[in-house]
Protein backbone atom coordinates (compact mmCIF):
# COMPACT_ATOMS: atom_id res chain seq x y z
CA UNK A 1 0.00 0.00 0.00
CA UNK A 2 2.59 2.40 0.59
CA UNK A 3 4.44 1.98 -2.51
CA UNK A 4 1.00 2.89 -3.84
CA UNK A 5 1.00 6.05 -1.84
CA UNK A 6 4.46 7.54 -0.79
CA UNK A 7 6.47 5.93 -3.41
CA UNK A 8 4.06 7.22 -6.07
CA UNK A 9 4.17 10.42 -4.52
CA UNK A 10 7.72 10.65 -4.47
CA UNK A 11 8.24 9.93 -8.03
CA UNK A 12 5.40 12.31 -9.32
CA UNK A 13 7.20 14.95 -7.56
CA UNK A 14 10.36 13.47 -9.03
CA UNK A 15 9.09 13.74 -12.45
CA UNK A 16 7.29 17.29 -12.01
CA UNK A 17 8.81 19.74 -10.13
CA UNK A 18 12.23 17.65 -9.90
CA UNK A 19 12.39 18.44 -13.55
CA UNK A 20 10.85 21.99 -13.72
CA UNK A 21 13.28 23.40 -11.06
CA UNK A 22 16.23 21.30 -12.62
CA UNK A 23 15.85 23.23 -15.73
CA UNK A 24 14.95 26.50 -14.59
CA UNK A 25 18.56 26.19 -12.50
CA UNK A 26 20.25 24.47 -15.12
CA UNK A 27 18.98 28.07 -17.53
CA UNK A 28 19.35 30.39 -14.83
CA UNK A 29 23.40 29.04 -13.92
CA UNK A 30 24.03 29.31 -18.07
CA UNK A 31 23.00 32.76 -18.44
CA UNK A 32 24.50 33.93 -15.67
CA UNK A 33 28.05 31.78 -16.06
CA UNK A 34 28.00 33.39 -19.63
CA UNK A 35 27.35 37.32 -18.54
CA UNK A 36 30.25 36.55 -15.68
CA UNK A 37 32.60 35.54 -17.90
CA UNK A 38 31.89 38.32 -20.49
CA UNK A 39 32.66 40.36 -17.34
CA UNK A 40 35.85 38.78 -16.14
CA UNK A 41 36.71 35.43 -16.74
CA UNK A 42 39.62 35.36 -13.78
CA UNK A 43 37.10 36.29 -11.44
CA UNK A 44 34.11 34.18 -12.87
CA UNK A 45 37.18 31.29 -12.72
CA UNK A 46 37.69 32.25 -8.79
CA UNK A 47 33.60 32.46 -7.79
CA UNK A 48 34.13 28.37 -9.08
CA UNK A 49 36.74 27.33 -7.34
CA UNK A 50 34.79 25.99 -4.55
CA UNK A 51 32.38 24.07 -7.07
CA UNK A 52 34.33 20.72 -6.75
CA UNK A 53 33.90 20.87 -3.21
CA UNK A 54 30.06 21.00 -3.38
CA UNK A 55 29.79 18.71 -6.22
CA UNK A 56 31.65 15.83 -3.42
CA UNK A 57 28.84 17.21 -0.59
CA UNK A 58 25.88 17.22 -3.16
CA UNK A 59 27.46 13.38 -3.79
CA UNK A 60 27.91 12.51 -0.15
CA UNK A 61 24.48 14.10 1.14
CA UNK A 62 22.66 12.53 -1.50
CA UNK A 63 23.72 9.08 -0.81
CA UNK A 64 22.73 9.23 2.86
CA UNK A 65 19.30 11.27 2.15
CA UNK A 66 18.64 8.72 -0.59
CA UNK A 67 19.28 5.79 2.27
CA UNK A 68 17.49 7.23 5.26
CA UNK A 69 14.45 7.97 2.32
CA UNK A 70 14.71 3.95 1.48
CA UNK A 71 14.70 2.96 5.51
CA UNK A 72 11.54 5.47 5.66
CA UNK A 73 9.59 3.80 3.14
CA UNK A 74 9.99 0.92 4.17
CA UNK A 75 9.02 1.49 7.94
CA UNK A 76 6.19 3.10 6.18
CA UNK A 77 5.10 0.30 4.52
CA UNK A 78 5.12 -2.11 8.17
CA UNK A 79 3.27 0.87 9.50
CA UNK A 80 0.46 0.79 6.94
CA UNK A 81 0.49 -2.97 6.97
CA UNK A 82 -0.56 -2.77 11.00
CA UNK A 83 -2.79 -0.30 10.38
CA UNK A 84 -4.77 -2.26 7.80
CA UNK A 85 -4.28 -6.15 10.04
CA UNK A 86 -5.32 -4.03 13.22
CA UNK A 87 -8.54 -2.93 11.04
CA UNK A 88 -8.98 -6.22 9.68
CA UNK A 89 -8.79 -8.36 13.05
CA UNK A 90 -10.44 -5.91 14.74
CA UNK A 91 -13.27 -8.26 15.87
CA UNK A 92 -10.29 -11.05 17.16
CA UNK A 93 -8.48 -8.54 18.99
CA UNK A 94 -11.52 -6.97 20.95
CA UNK A 95 -12.37 -10.98 21.42
CA UNK A 96 -9.45 -11.24 23.41
CA UNK A 97 -9.12 -8.07 24.91
CA UNK A 98 -5.88 -7.05 23.34
CA UNK A 99 -6.62 -3.57 22.80
CA UNK A 100 -3.91 -2.17 24.53
CA UNK A 101 -1.44 -4.63 23.16
CA UNK A 102 -2.05 -3.79 19.81
CA UNK A 103 -1.89 -0.01 20.33
CA UNK A 104 1.69 -0.47 21.79
CA UNK A 105 2.74 -1.89 19.40
CA UNK A 106 1.40 0.25 17.07
CA UNK A 107 2.92 3.55 18.53
CA UNK A 108 6.77 1.28 18.81
CA UNK A 109 6.30 1.04 15.37
CA UNK A 110 5.10 4.67 15.04
CA UNK A 111 7.92 5.35 17.26
CA UNK A 112 10.65 4.11 15.04
CA UNK A 113 8.81 5.81 12.02
CA UNK A 114 9.70 9.07 13.91
CA UNK A 115 13.45 8.35 14.51
CA UNK A 116 13.83 7.69 11.21
CA UNK A 117 12.45 11.13 10.00
CA UNK A 118 13.87 12.42 12.21
CA UNK A 119 17.96 11.11 11.18
CA UNK A 120 16.92 12.05 7.77
CA UNK A 121 16.17 15.58 8.94
CA UNK A 122 19.64 15.87 10.50
CA UNK A 123 21.32 14.88 6.87
CA UNK A 124 18.92 16.92 5.55
CA UNK A 125 19.46 20.19 8.14
CA UNK A 126 23.51 19.76 7.50
CA UNK A 127 23.14 20.03 4.06
CA UNK A 128 21.70 23.67 3.52
CA UNK A 129 24.21 25.16 6.01
CA UNK A 130 26.86 24.05 4.50
CA UNK A 131 25.61 24.99 1.06
CA UNK A 132 25.53 28.48 2.21
CA UNK A 133 29.12 28.52 4.15
CA UNK A 134 30.22 27.47 0.99
CA UNK A 135 28.84 30.20 -1.17
CA UNK A 136 29.71 33.17 1.73
CA UNK A 137 33.43 31.39 1.14
CA UNK A 138 32.78 32.40 -2.63
CA UNK A 139 31.36 35.87 -1.86
CA UNK A 140 34.87 36.77 0.05
CA UNK A 141 36.84 35.18 -2.55
CA UNK A 142 35.49 37.42 -5.18
CA UNK A 143 35.10 40.56 -2.81
CA UNK A 144 39.09 40.23 -2.02
CA UNK A 145 40.28 39.19 -5.70
CA UNK A 146 38.33 41.32 -7.51
CA UNK A 147 38.75 44.41 -4.91
CA UNK A 148 42.49 43.95 -5.56
CA UNK A 149 41.05 43.74 -9.75
CA UNK A 150 39.66 47.24 -8.98
CA UNK A 151 42.77 48.82 -6.87
CA UNK A 152 45.11 47.70 -10.13
CA UNK A 153 42.80 49.25 -12.57
CA UNK A 154 42.62 45.83 -14.02
CA UNK A 155 38.48 46.59 -13.49
CA UNK A 156 36.54 48.71 -13.36
CA UNK A 157 34.15 49.57 -10.18
CA UNK A 158 31.08 49.34 -12.48
CA UNK A 159 32.08 46.13 -13.87
CA UNK A 160 32.79 44.62 -10.20
CA UNK A 161 29.35 45.38 -8.91
CA UNK A 162 27.56 44.40 -12.07
CA UNK A 163 29.76 41.29 -11.59
CA UNK A 164 28.90 41.14 -7.92
CA UNK A 165 24.58 41.04 -8.81
CA UNK A 166 25.29 38.64 -11.80
CA UNK A 167 26.82 36.54 -9.13
CA UNK A 168 23.89 36.84 -6.82
CA UNK A 169 21.83 35.67 -9.38
CA UNK A 170 23.48 32.27 -8.48
CA UNK A 171 22.45 32.05 -5.07
CA UNK A 172 18.70 30.44 -6.27
CA UNK A 173 20.38 27.91 -8.33
CA UNK A 174 22.32 26.71 -5.28
CA UNK A 175 19.40 26.66 -3.32
CA UNK A 176 17.49 25.13 -5.82
CA UNK A 177 20.33 22.59 -6.20
CA UNK A 178 19.91 21.43 -2.57
CA UNK A 179 15.87 20.68 -3.02
CA UNK A 180 16.25 19.06 -6.66
CA UNK A 181 19.02 17.00 -4.85
CA UNK A 182 16.25 15.99 -2.40
CA UNK A 183 13.41 15.03 -4.68
CA UNK A 184 15.76 13.02 -7.12
CA UNK A 185 17.25 11.02 -4.01
CA UNK A 186 13.76 10.41 -2.55
CA UNK A 187 12.31 10.17 -6.16
CA UNK A 188 15.15 7.62 -7.14
CA UNK A 189 14.49 5.60 -3.92
CA UNK A 190 10.66 4.95 -4.38
CA UNK A 191 11.26 4.31 -7.72
CA UNK A 192 13.25 1.24 -6.88
CA UNK A 193 10.39 0.13 -4.66
CA UNK A 194 8.27 0.57 -7.52
CA UNK A 195 10.63 -1.00 -10.19
CA UNK A 196 10.81 -4.25 -7.52
CA UNK A 197 7.03 -5.04 -8.11
CA UNK A 198 6.91 -3.67 -12.17
CA UNK A 199 9.94 -6.02 -12.92
CA UNK A 200 9.07 -9.00 -10.78
CA UNK A 201 8.17 -12.20 -12.48
CA UNK A 202 5.34 -13.90 -11.61
CA UNK A 203 6.57 -17.35 -10.32
CA UNK A 204 3.64 -19.00 -12.19
CA UNK A 205 3.32 -18.16 -16.11
CA UNK A 206 2.13 -19.12 -19.04
CA UNK A 207 4.25 -21.70 -21.50
CA UNK A 208 6.17 -20.18 -24.48
CA UNK A 209 3.85 -22.02 -26.61
CA UNK A 210 0.08 -22.63 -24.65
CA UNK A 211 -2.61 -24.11 -25.88
CA UNK A 212 -6.20 -22.38 -26.10
CA UNK A 213 -9.38 -24.13 -24.67
CA UNK A 214 -12.39 -23.98 -26.30
CA UNK A 215 -14.09 -22.50 -23.40
CA UNK A 216 -16.72 -20.53 -25.00
CA UNK A 217 -20.01 -20.65 -23.00
CA UNK A 218 -22.77 -18.23 -21.49
CA UNK A 219 -21.83 -16.09 -19.06
CA UNK A 220 -23.83 -18.03 -16.44
CA UNK A 221 -25.43 -21.08 -16.07
CA UNK A 222 -28.54 -20.52 -14.16
CA UNK A 223 -31.94 -19.44 -14.19
CA UNK A 224 -34.43 -17.33 -12.25
CA UNK A 225 -35.95 -20.27 -10.44
CA UNK A 226 -32.50 -21.60 -9.32
CA UNK A 227 -32.53 -24.31 -11.73
CA UNK A 228 -29.56 -24.55 -14.13
CA UNK A 229 -31.05 -24.05 -17.70
CA UNK A 230 -30.95 -26.68 -20.18
CA UNK A 231 -29.12 -24.90 -22.97
CA UNK A 232 -26.75 -23.69 -21.08
CA UNK A 233 -25.67 -26.89 -19.75
CA UNK A 234 -21.34 -27.45 -18.86
CA UNK A 235 -19.61 -29.84 -19.48
CA UNK A 236 -17.01 -31.80 -17.84
CA UNK A 237 -13.33 -32.05 -17.97
CA UNK A 238 -11.36 -35.53 -16.78
CA UNK A 239 -8.48 -34.33 -14.45
CA UNK A 240 -5.43 -37.04 -13.60
CA UNK A 241 -2.96 -37.12 -11.43
CA UNK A 242 0.07 -39.01 -12.52
CA UNK A 243 2.17 -40.12 -9.82
CA UNK A 244 1.72 -36.10 -8.62
CA UNK A 245 4.45 -35.58 -5.76
CA UNK A 246 4.15 -31.97 -4.21
CA UNK A 247 6.38 -29.58 -1.84
CA UNK A 248 6.08 -26.20 -0.18
CA UNK A 249 9.11 -24.49 0.57
CA UNK A 250 10.79 -27.58 0.90
CA UNK A 251 8.60 -29.62 3.16
CA UNK A 252 6.85 -32.37 1.30
CA UNK A 253 2.83 -32.05 1.05
CA UNK A 254 1.34 -34.53 -1.25
CA UNK A 255 3.02 -38.06 -1.90
CA UNK A 256 2.75 -40.53 -5.08
CA UNK A 257 -0.73 -38.91 -5.77
CA UNK A 258 -2.55 -41.27 -8.64
CA UNK A 259 -6.26 -40.61 -9.02
CA UNK A 260 -8.37 -40.00 -12.60
CA UNK A 261 -11.45 -38.18 -11.92
CA UNK A 262 -13.67 -39.11 -15.27
CA UNK A 263 -15.56 -36.24 -16.76
CA UNK A 264 -18.80 -34.87 -15.78
CA UNK A 265 -17.58 -37.37 -12.04
CA UNK A 266 -17.88 -35.86 -8.68
CA UNK A 267 -14.63 -36.29 -6.17
CA UNK A 268 -14.72 -35.74 -2.79
CA UNK A 269 -11.85 -35.55 -0.32
CA UNK A 270 -11.85 -35.47 3.12
CA UNK A 271 -8.77 -36.56 5.41
CA UNK A 272 -7.17 -34.59 8.87
CA UNK A 273 -6.38 -31.21 9.22
CA UNK A 274 -2.84 -30.76 7.44
CA UNK A 275 -3.30 -33.74 5.27
CA UNK A 276 -2.72 -31.89 1.81
CA UNK A 277 -6.64 -31.90 0.58
CA UNK A 278 -6.52 -28.10 0.27
CA UNK A 279 -3.01 -28.12 -1.76
CA UNK A 280 -4.36 -31.18 -3.95
CA UNK A 281 -7.21 -28.32 -4.91
CA UNK A 282 -5.34 -25.74 -5.29
CA UNK A 283 -3.27 -27.39 -7.99
CA UNK A 284 -6.05 -27.67 -10.46
CA UNK A 285 -6.43 -23.10 -10.99
CA UNK A 286 -2.10 -23.40 -10.83
CA UNK A 287 -2.09 -21.50 -7.64
CA UNK A 288 0.44 -23.76 -6.90
CA UNK A 289 2.37 -25.42 -9.88
CA UNK A 290 2.59 -29.21 -10.01
CA UNK A 291 5.55 -30.87 -11.33
CA UNK A 292 5.62 -31.31 -14.94
CA UNK A 293 3.76 -34.12 -16.03
CA UNK A 294 1.85 -35.21 -13.30
CA UNK A 295 -1.53 -33.38 -14.10
CA UNK A 296 -3.40 -33.44 -16.82
CA UNK A 297 -6.93 -32.08 -18.33
CA UNK A 298 -8.71 -34.31 -20.72
CA UNK A 299 -5.10 -35.82 -21.90
CA UNK A 300 -3.05 -32.88 -21.97
CA UNK A 301 -0.50 -31.42 -19.33
CA UNK A 302 -2.49 -28.62 -17.48
CA UNK A 303 1.01 -26.78 -17.30
CA UNK A 304 0.77 -26.85 -21.12
CA UNK A 305 -2.54 -24.60 -20.70
CA UNK A 306 -2.87 -20.78 -21.03
CA UNK A 307 -3.36 -19.20 -17.40
CA UNK A 308 -6.78 -17.22 -18.34
CA UNK A 309 -8.40 -20.00 -20.34
CA UNK A 310 -7.36 -22.39 -17.25
CA UNK A 311 -8.79 -20.20 -14.65
CA UNK A 312 -12.03 -19.42 -16.70
CA UNK A 313 -13.08 -22.95 -16.86
CA UNK A 314 -13.32 -23.35 -12.67
CA UNK A 315 -15.35 -22.32 -10.22
CA UNK A 316 -13.36 -21.83 -7.33
CA UNK A 317 -14.45 -21.49 -3.41
CA UNK A 318 -11.50 -21.29 -1.15
CA UNK A 319 -11.49 -22.38 2.92
CA UNK A 320 -11.13 -18.51 3.28
CA UNK A 321 -13.56 -16.80 1.73
CA UNK A 322 -12.95 -13.52 0.43
CA UNK A 323 -15.78 -10.64 -0.08
CA UNK A 324 -14.85 -7.62 -2.06
CA UNK A 325 -15.88 -4.30 -0.35
CA UNK A 326 -18.39 -4.09 -2.64
CA UNK A 327 -22.16 -4.42 -2.94
CA UNK A 328 -23.65 -7.91 -2.68
CA UNK A 329 -24.62 -8.00 -6.20
CA UNK A 330 -21.25 -7.05 -7.29
CA UNK A 331 -19.48 -9.87 -4.89
CA UNK A 332 -21.86 -12.51 -6.23
CA UNK A 333 -21.41 -11.13 -10.27
CA UNK A 334 -17.53 -10.87 -9.72
CA UNK A 335 -16.59 -13.52 -11.90
CA UNK A 336 -18.30 -12.62 -15.03
CA UNK A 337 -18.21 -10.12 -17.56
CA UNK A 338 -22.14 -9.31 -17.22
CA UNK A 339 -24.78 -10.75 -15.44
CA UNK A 340 -28.09 -10.05 -15.68
CA UNK A 341 -30.50 -9.98 -12.27
CA UNK A 342 -32.39 -13.27 -13.04
CA UNK A 343 -29.01 -15.01 -12.98
CA UNK A 344 -28.01 -13.33 -10.15
CA UNK A 345 -30.59 -13.86 -8.25
CA UNK A 346 -30.98 -17.71 -9.34
CA UNK A 347 -27.17 -18.21 -8.55
CA UNK A 348 -28.30 -16.82 -4.88
CA UNK A 349 -31.15 -19.43 -5.02
CA UNK A 350 -29.06 -22.41 -5.46
CA UNK A 351 -26.08 -21.29 -3.01
CA UNK A 352 -28.88 -20.57 -0.18
CA UNK A 353 -28.66 -16.86 0.00
CA UNK A 354 -31.65 -15.58 -1.44
CA UNK A 355 -33.74 -15.47 1.89
CA UNK A 356 -31.11 -13.78 3.63
CA UNK A 357 -30.97 -11.23 0.77
CA UNK A 358 -34.31 -10.32 0.65
CA UNK A 359 -34.50 -9.46 4.03
CA UNK A 360 -32.06 -6.57 3.91
CA UNK A 361 -33.26 -3.39 3.35
CA UNK A 362 -31.36 -2.92 0.49
CA UNK A 363 -30.90 -5.94 -0.90
CA UNK A 364 -28.55 -7.05 -3.51
CA UNK A 365 -27.28 -3.46 -2.79
CA UNK A 366 -26.01 -4.37 0.65
CA UNK A 367 -22.73 -3.11 0.85
CA UNK A 368 -21.16 -5.94 2.62
CA UNK A 369 -18.31 -3.94 3.92
CA UNK A 370 -14.28 -4.85 3.76
CA UNK A 371 -13.57 -8.55 3.66
CA UNK A 372 -17.60 -8.91 3.98
CA UNK A 373 -17.78 -7.76 7.36
CA UNK A 374 -21.46 -7.47 7.80
CA UNK A 375 -22.06 -10.58 6.88
CA UNK A 376 -21.71 -13.58 9.01
CA UNK A 377 -19.46 -16.49 8.06
CA UNK A 378 -22.33 -18.51 6.54
CA UNK A 379 -23.53 -15.59 4.49
CA UNK A 380 -19.93 -15.18 3.39
CA UNK A 381 -19.82 -18.69 2.08
CA UNK A 382 -22.55 -18.82 0.48
CA UNK A 383 -22.43 -16.01 -1.12
CA UNK A 384 -18.55 -17.39 -2.24
CA UNK A 385 -20.92 -20.20 -3.81
CA UNK A 386 -22.44 -18.28 -5.81
CA UNK A 387 -20.23 -16.28 -7.65
CA UNK A 388 -18.69 -19.96 -8.32
CA UNK A 389 -21.91 -20.86 -9.82
CA UNK A 390 -22.59 -17.70 -11.78
CA UNK A 391 -18.96 -18.48 -13.85
CA UNK A 392 -20.91 -21.47 -15.52
CA UNK A 393 -17.90 -23.45 -15.08
CA UNK A 394 -16.83 -26.77 -16.26
CA UNK A 395 -14.90 -27.56 -13.27
CA UNK A 396 -16.53 -26.60 -9.57
CA UNK A 397 -14.44 -26.78 -6.87
CA UNK A 398 -15.87 -26.44 -3.15
CA UNK A 399 -13.03 -26.55 -0.39
CA UNK A 400 -14.73 -26.48 3.11
CA UNK A 401 -17.33 -24.34 1.46
CA UNK A 402 -20.11 -25.23 3.99
CA UNK A 403 -18.20 -25.29 7.20
CA UNK A 404 -19.74 -22.33 8.30
CA UNK A 405 -23.50 -23.30 7.80
CA UNK A 406 -25.82 -25.28 9.97
CA UNK A 407 -26.62 -29.04 8.60
CA UNK A 408 -29.92 -28.06 7.66
CA UNK A 409 -29.08 -25.14 5.68
CA UNK A 410 -26.24 -27.48 4.32
CA UNK A 411 -28.73 -29.72 3.40
CA UNK A 412 -30.84 -27.64 1.33
CA UNK A 413 -28.13 -26.30 -0.55
CA UNK A 414 -26.77 -29.57 -1.12
CA UNK A 415 -30.29 -30.86 -2.88
CA UNK A 416 -29.63 -27.69 -5.49
CA UNK A 417 -26.08 -28.21 -6.30
CA UNK A 418 -26.85 -31.64 -6.72
CA UNK A 419 -28.73 -30.36 -10.48
CA UNK A 420 -25.61 -27.75 -11.07
CA UNK A 421 -23.32 -30.17 -10.56
CA UNK A 422 -24.76 -32.42 -12.95
CA UNK A 423 -22.54 -32.94 -16.23
CA UNK A 424 -19.66 -30.92 -14.30
CA UNK A 425 -16.02 -32.06 -12.85
CA UNK A 426 -16.83 -31.49 -9.25
CA UNK A 427 -14.50 -31.52 -6.56
CA UNK A 428 -15.71 -31.37 -2.63
CA UNK A 429 -13.20 -31.05 0.42
CA UNK A 430 -15.04 -31.20 3.66
CA UNK A 431 -14.87 -32.48 7.04
CA UNK A 432 -18.72 -33.49 7.14
CA UNK A 433 -19.84 -37.04 5.45
CA UNK A 434 -23.57 -35.34 4.97
CA UNK A 435 -21.68 -32.92 2.39
CA UNK A 436 -19.85 -35.65 0.78
CA UNK A 437 -21.69 -38.87 0.38
CA UNK A 438 -23.11 -38.58 -2.57
CA UNK A 439 -20.02 -38.28 -4.28
CA UNK A 440 -19.24 -40.90 -7.45
CA UNK A 441 -15.64 -41.23 -5.67
CA UNK A 442 -14.57 -40.30 -2.10
CA UNK A 443 -10.81 -40.19 -1.32
CA UNK A 444 -9.25 -39.95 2.39
CA UNK A 445 -6.14 -38.12 2.57
CA UNK A 446 -3.57 -38.60 5.24
CA UNK A 447 -0.23 -37.41 5.54
CA UNK A 448 -0.12 -36.43 2.28
CA UNK A 449 -1.34 -40.01 0.06
CA UNK A 450 -4.10 -41.35 -0.78
CA UNK A 451 -5.19 -43.97 1.98
CA UNK A 452 -8.26 -44.89 1.10
CA UNK A 453 -10.93 -44.72 -2.11
CA UNK A 454 -14.19 -45.72 -2.79
CA UNK A 455 -17.97 -44.90 -2.86
CA UNK A 456 -19.69 -43.78 0.37
CA UNK A 457 -21.17 -47.88 0.70
CA UNK A 458 -17.89 -49.12 -0.15
CA UNK A 459 -15.37 -47.31 2.73
CA UNK A 460 -18.15 -47.77 5.14
CA UNK A 461 -17.67 -51.46 4.50
CA UNK A 462 -14.21 -51.95 3.85
CA UNK A 463 -12.08 -48.47 5.33
CA UNK A 464 -10.72 -47.44 8.24
CA UNK A 465 -10.69 -43.25 8.59
CA UNK A 466 -14.35 -43.46 6.78
CA UNK A 467 -16.07 -45.18 9.34
CA UNK A 468 -14.43 -43.88 12.23
CA UNK A 469 -15.39 -40.08 10.88
CA UNK A 470 -18.96 -40.99 9.84
CA UNK A 471 -19.79 -42.75 13.84
CA UNK A 472 -18.14 -39.49 15.09
CA UNK A 473 -20.21 -37.44 13.26
CA UNK A 474 -23.62 -39.49 14.02
CA UNK A 475 -22.73 -39.29 17.54
CA UNK A 476 -22.52 -35.83 17.14
CA UNK A 477 -25.68 -35.28 15.37
CA UNK A 478 -27.21 -37.22 17.43
CA UNK A 479 -26.41 -35.07 20.69
CA UNK A 480 -27.05 -32.08 18.86
CA UNK A 481 -30.41 -33.25 18.63
CA UNK A 482 -30.69 -34.23 22.13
Amino acid sequence: MSRATNDLNAVRMLLGPGIMYSARTVVLMTAAIVILLQISAKLTFYCFVVMPVVAVLVSYFGRRIHQRFEMIQAMMSTLSAKVQESVAGIRVIRAYAQEETDLRRFQELNAEYVERNRKLIGVWGMFYPVLEVLMGMTYLIVLWLGGREVVRGQISIGSFVAFNVYMGQLAWPMIALGWVVNLYQRGTASLTRLNEILTAQPEIADPPAALLLETQKPAAAVSGNGRQGSEQASHGVEIEFRKLSFAYNGRPILRDIHLTIPAGSTLAIVGPTGSGKSTLASLIPRLHDAPPGTLYLDGADLRNYRLQDLRRMIGFVPQETFLFSETIRGNIAFGVDQATEEEIRGAAEIAGLLPDIEGFPLGFDTMVGERGITLSGGQKQRAAIARAILRNPEILILDDALSSVDTYTEEKILSRLRDVLRGRTAILISHRVSTIRDADLIVVLHDGAIVERGTHEELLAGGSYYPELYQKQLLEEELERA
